[in-house]
C-alpha cells in the first residue's frame, strides 16, 4: 500500500523559506497536506525563515527558496519549489515509486 508504512522511523522534515511570501504559504500548505495524506502523525516539521536566520542557509546549502529538506530518514533529500507537483514532491522524497 504506503511504502512509508514499512518504516516506523519519525520523518524530520525542514522547511527553508524568506518571510511569510505567498509561495512560502503554499509550500507549507502542500507539505502539511502531504504528511498527512502519506506519513500519518510520523513526520515533524521544522520551518526555518532565512530572512531571521540566513546562517542556517549554509549549514543544508539553500540556494533556493522554498526549500525542502528531508534530514531523516537518511540519506539527505531535497526539492525546491512550493510543493505543489505533488508526484515530484513524493518521487522527490521517496515517498512513492516512479510509475512505471
Amino acid at each position: 500500500m504506503k511504502a512509508v508504512e514499512e518504516c516506523s522511523d519519525m520523518w524530520e522534515l525542514r522547511l527553508y523559506v524568506a518571510g511569510q511570501t505567498p509561495k512560502s504559504m503554499t509550500a507549507f500548505a502542500n507539505l502539511k497536506r502531504l504528511c498527512e495524506e502519506h506519513l500519518e502523525g510520523k513526520y515533524r516539521i521544522e520551518v526555518i525563515d532565512l530572512l531571521k536566520n540566513p546562517q542556517l542557509a549554509k549549514g543544508d546549502q539553500i540556494f533556493a527558496i522554498p526549500t525542502l529538506v528531508r534530514k531523516l530518514p537518511q540519506p539527505l533529500k531535497r526539492v525546491i519549489g512550493d510543493l505543489s507537483n505533488t508526484e515530484r514532491v513524493l518521487v522527490g522524497l521517496d515517498l512513492r515509486p516512479l510509475k512505471e
